[in-house]
């Protein structure tokens, strides 16, 4: 060596470099690595169990081992910088021979000792030996003083290693503190023990760390335990405490162990230990190099391994998250090892036998809970429950594993698993385990009973149907109605009823629509020879109730007549009715045949069958011109009604009216809404309709119309309700036609104070809009203030009181409340209008309020007395515009002050001309 850098002083320099390079490069820091690995490999050659121990001793740092000692090759090779004495050692893990350049970082006096000998490397001693070579190389020191340390080998004389250790290396540190460098190697041990099998343990002075085989792949390195897969240099390490993995995350900055940390960054689950080909920094992969792309695909199998090895709740955590790569390995190894998991079978079967390859297995995944439900007898999950009923279930995973995303796992959800469950053949008491095992999720995962609403659900009558929602679940009294889904009894379970089953009682029967459409069809099916006696009697029985009412959902129940012919129960009447003898002689119902009388009143009366009057819910469908009623009123009262009315004879009306009245519910019922409307357009009550009588109490309309007879058992109240007259109200034009005619007959014994108020009535309903100027001719005959009838052309409304004594024998007609209305109405001109004239001389002028009479009659009506003064004449003479005079007790001055000869009477024609004058608009 001295003899080549004499000769050649770039060869010295480039010894130089190539030391420093290795040392401040690829070697830089890991002079730990380098011992303990050379270390493990003298194990390995030897094939003794690995141990190190290191210590402090006389301010150097030593490091012993056991294994095959440092020899002659070996020595070769540390001074050679680029050659192995182990490339071809079986199990070693240096290749290059350039490790040991990572030591004179620590120490420029290394000394390796075994008991055959020693040697030393030196600085210090290769500078003397280049100074004395002299010429180039020793002008080439002079410029630079750095020499390769590990090129010039001396024997020297050493006491030998710790006895039962073959090596030792002695580095006396140049600067650095040699417990510091033994605390340094402490810390570095526990991942050099698992990424170098071939040690079993280091001492470093009072640290002991061993590696400890556990079986089962399992190791314990210090106080951290690992599973450990792989063969053939490619192993992943899994740290695992207390049988459970617990997986690294993909920023836990995990690097690629080759078998020693390189600066290749990886993101999976698990610790990477191959022998991966690096480039000479010992840092980075050789991407281009054959055997990467082989030991890639090594790793992929030997990571499916660990999965495998881990118990099969836990393996799922192994499968790596998406994530960007930390390098182009940690990509290339995340695709193979997806490619790998997904045809390597590792997830554990839902039957319990053979695992899955994930893209070959289904997941039920109903929403995060559903994995964990079990039934609560202690069976296996659903999964497994499903696949014993049905080999299609067989590809299912088994209950708590939810596979993570990416690997394609078919996807069973709670929809699909209902579809597919339509197929399945199984004993009610299988569908029953079904729902207890289903029942949790339902109750924690949001929105899972709606998606399961198509779940089958077995039938007490062998059918399986889809829905809960369409099945009933019976108690133990209620009775089996035909034509209803009724739950097989061994498969009822509460998660049927969360599901939307109902539970049978007679309620929710009786408001099943299958059992309606079953009754609206009874007839026809009796009628064609089927037999729906049982279903007659099943709904009897639900409707014997005391609570049960009249439901005109039943009437078209089949039942028979006493001549056993098929009949709506709604045109059936009891043998002892109330109301039989009632009804019309030609109506459509029959007499209830006899075998149905044991049903007992109360259910048949329910059902339709007629008894007394009966009370329903309004329904068009069912009561007589019930879409008559509800068209024509643009506000319905809907309230409860009295069906079958229209079958009562119209010569029995006023015992059916007594009878109606005698009942609570169907009194009530005359007294609104449709029954009330309906009696009013079709009782007859001595052969006339209602509206053309008057209540016996009603003497404002005396004349007008005639007392109502004498009804036993109904009262005024009710007939009030029905239409006979309280008052005058008009709902149209052809009962203001009606009105006029009778103030018009001369056979009516009207008073003008009726006919006043039936002209009021007739305005009120001309400016309300019931009727119009144009839906009435102008009557022949009027009624006047006298009560007499007077020819129409020649009256005169009465608007004016004061202007009655001027009228002489003109007819005056009483204008009510709105004498210009009625005068429209009637055709007629305003008295008012008629007559006029101006009053003759001065008279007295006196205040109204100094009159006592005057404020004496105010109080007693409640009015203000008139402001201003009046003129009191003994004898009031008005001149008559049409010629003439007349003498009056009051009249209007054309200054719009009153005169009177009579003070009161001019108070209520001044009082009469302020309330109309109010009225005009």
């Amino acid at each position: 060596m001295l003899a080549a850098w004499s000769s050649s002083p770039t060869r010295f320099r480039e010894d130089v470099n190539t030391e420093d390079d290795l040392r401040g490069g690829g070697y830089a820091g890991t002079w730990v690595v380098e011992l303990l690995q050379n270390a493990a490999d003298a194990a390995v050659a030897a094939g003794v169990p690995g141990r190190v121990h290191a210590r402090v001793h006389d301010g150097e740092l030593r490091i012993a081992n056991t294994g095959a000692p440092l020899d002659a090759a070996g020595v070769a090779a540390l001074a050679a910088l680029r050659a192995s004495a182990k490339r071809d050692a079986a199990g070693a893990t240096g290749r290059f021979g350039v490790g040991f350049a990572a030591v004179p970082a620590v120490s420029s006096e290394p000394r390796l000792v075994t008991a055959a000998g020693a040697v030393a490397f030196s600085a210090s001693r290769t500078a003397a030996e280049v100074a004395a070579l002299g010429g180039a190389a020793a002008e080439e020191l002079a410029r630079d003083p750095r020499v390769p340390v590990l090129r010039l080998v001396w024997p020297v004389e050493e006491e030998p290693p710790p006895a039962g250790y073959a090596t030792e290396v002695r580095l006396r540190p140049d600067s650095a503190d040699p417990h510091a460098l033994l605390d340094e190697l402490a810390r570095s041990c526990g991942d050099l023990l698992l990424a170098l099998p071939g040690l079993e343990r280091v001492t470093a002075g009072a640290d002991v760390i061993t590696r400890t085989d556990l079986g089962g792949g399992r190791v314990r390195i210090d106080d951290t335990a690992w599973l450990v897969a792989g063969g053939a240099g490619v192993r992943w390490a899994l740290p695992h405490e207390n049988d459970r993995p617990a997986p690294f995350a993909a920023d836990a900055g995990e690097v690629l162990h080759a078998p020693t940390p390189s600066a290749e960054q990886l993101s999976l689950p698990a610790r990477l230990i191959a022998p991966f080909p690096l480039d000479p920094d010992r840092r980075r992969i050789r991407p281009d190099d054959p055997a990467t792309a082989e030991l890639v695909t090594a790793a992929a199998r030997a990571y499916a391994e660990l999965v495998r090895a881990v118990a099969p709740e836990h393996r799922t955590a192994l499968v790596p998250e998406p994530a960007f790569p930390r390098s182009p390995l940690d990509g290339w190894l995340r695709e193979a090892i997806g490619a790998e998991l997904a045809r390597t079978a590792w997830l554990p079967a839902g039957t319990g036998g053979a695992d899955l390859a994930p893209d070959r297995a289904e997941w039920l995944d109903l929403g995060g809970a559903a994995g964990d439900t079990h039934g609560p007898d202690g069976t296996a999950g659903l999964p497994g429950l499903l696949a014993a009923a049905d080999p299609a279930f067989e590809r299912l995973v088994a209950s708590g594993v939810v596979p993570p995303p990416g690997l394609d796992v078919g996807r069973v959800g709670p929809a699909d698993l209902a579809e597919r469950l339509t197929g399945v053949d199984a004993d009610p008491s299988w569908w029953r385990q079904v729902y207890a095992a289903l029942a949790p999720a339902v109750d924690t995962v949001p929105g899972l009973a709606a998606e399961l609403g198509a779940l089958p659900v077995p039938l007490a009558d062998g059918r399986l149907v889809p829905g809960p929602a369409s099945v009933l679940v019976a108690g133990e009294d209620a009775p089996l109605v035909p034509e209803l889904r009724f739950a097989h009894p061994d498969a009822v379970h509460p998660l049927l009823r969360r599901l939307g089953a109902a539970e049978a009682d007679a309620g929710t029967l009786l408001a099943e629509p299958a059992l309606h459409e079953a009754v609206a069809r009874s007839v026809d099916d009796a009628e064609a020879g089927l037999d729906t006696v049982p279903l007659a009697r099943a709904v009897l029985a639900l409707l014997d109730a005391p609570s049960a009412a009249p439901d005109n959902r039943f009437g078209a129940l089949a039942l028979t007549d006493e001549e056993g012919r098929p009949a709506r129960a709604d045109e059936l009447v009891l043998p002892t009715a109330a109301v039989r003898g009632l009804l019309d002689p030609d109506a459509p119902v029959g007499v209830l045949g006899a075998e149905w009388r044991d049903a007992g009143t109360d259910a048949l009366v329910a059902a339709g069958v007629l008894d007394r009057f009966t009370v329903v819910a309004f329904d068009p469908r069912v009561l007589h011109d019930g879409d008559v009623y509800e068209s024509g009123l643009d506000t319905l009262d809907e309230s409860p009604a009295v069906r079958d009315l229209d079958l009562v004879d119209d010569d029995r009306w006023p015992e059916a009216l007594a009878l109606l009245a005698a009942d609570r519910e169907t009194r009530a019922a005359m007294l609104t809404g449709y029954t009330a409307w309906w009696l009013g357009r079709n009782v007859r009550i001595g052969g006339r309709l209602p509206s053309t009588w008057r209540l016996r109490s009603a003497s404002s309309l005396a004349g007008l119309y005639d007392p109502v007879p004498d009804l036993a058992g109904v009262d005024e109240t009710v007939l009030a309700a029905i239409g006979v007259r309280a008052g005058i109200e008009l709902s149209g034009p052809d009962e203001a036609v009606e009105l006029l005619d009778r103030l018009a007959d001369p056979d009516r014994p009207v008073t003008g104070d009726v006919a006043g108020a039936a002209h009021t009535a007739l305005a009120a309903a001309c400016t309300g809009g019931v009727l119009s100027l144009d839906d009435l001719d102008p009557p022949g005959h009027v009624r006047v203030l006298t009560g007499a009838v007077a020819p129409a052309d020649h009256a005169v409304v009465l608007d004016a009181p004061w202007v009655l004594p001027a009228l002489g024998d003109t007819p005056a007609v009483p204008g009510g409340d709105d004498p210009d209305t009625v005068a429209e109405l009637l055709d007629l001109p305003l008295a008012s209008d008629r007559v006029t004239g101006t009053v003759r001389g001065g008279g007295r002028t006196v205040m109204w309020t100094t009159l006592p009479e005057v404020v004496l009659a105010c109080r007693a009506v409640g009015a203000a007395p008139p402001q201003g003064a009046l003129q009191v004449h003994d004898e009031l003479v008005v001149d008559l515009d049409g010629g003439g005079s007349v003498t009056v007790a009051a009249w209007p001055g054309t200054d719009g002050a009153w005169h009177a000869a009579d003070p009161l009477r001019a108070l209520v024609a001044a009082l009469a001309a302020e309330r109309r004058a109010r009225m005009i608009p």
